[in-house]
């Protein structure tokens, strides 16, 4: 009867673990995947605009203002940046921090399904660090971007790409801190090739 009472116990935490470990698979599937569709929906399918209205479009790579005289959209040109009053420093600065957040995010993706694979609390943490970068670097860009076209950006303007942008970092933050519980969850290492931990997590 024991034997049995115990066989039962062993047999629910097993089970418990498995649902863990499902649920833990399909968060990281469902983040990185939304992150970094969101990435590419707004820095390539929007080509980076963060305004785009008939008589304006503004992004990363086009700034483009209404020509009252030839009735039109006049769209300026690297070296005329200046003129307007926009540091070309800065506005490359910008875009670094921001497209090199999608390449982080694809290395961040290979480097989660590896510690899922291998049960690696290294490739946890690394992952967790590059989301931190990734955190701080997406919203750096957009902002040091947006405080040199401010004199153009309404907030009501804002588009499509902005929120996309948003949201990207939005499910950015909440995958770093996912990582971040159950990394202080997992109390023993789990070594290559090992699928259950030396003792369960809590």
């Amino acid at each position: 009867m024991q034997t049995e009472f115990q066989r039962a116990i062993t047999n629910s935490s097993i089970g418990l673990w498995w649902k863990r470990c499902y649920l833990l698979y399909l968060s990281n599937l469902f983040l990185v995947t939304g992150y970094i569709a969101l990435l590419f929906y707004a820095l390539i399918w929007e080509a980076g605009l963060i305004v785009s209205l008939p008589t304006k479009r503004i992004g990363f790579y086009n700034i483009c203002l209404w020509n009252e005289e030839a009735e039109e959209l006049d769209c300026l040109l690297f070296k005329d940046l200046e003129k307007m009053g926009i540091n070309k420093v800065a506005l490359v600065l910008s875009r670094i921090c921001v497209y090199a957040t999608p390449v982080l995010c694809l290395y961040v993706a290979t480097t989660i399904l590896q510690a899922l694979c291998l049960k690696d609390k290294d490739g946890w943490k690394l992952a967790c660090t590059l989301l931190a970068v990734c955190a701080l670097s997406l919203p750096a860009g957009l902002s040091l971007f947006l405080f040199q076209t401010e004199r153009w950006v309404q907030i009501s303007e804002l588009g499509e790409g902005f929120a996309a942008l948003a949201g990207a970092h939005a499910l950015l933050l909440l995958h770093m801190i996912i990582i971040g519980i159950y990394l202080a969850q997992l109390k023993d290492a789990l070594p290559p090739g090992q699928f259950f931990p030396v003792k369960s997590i809590p």
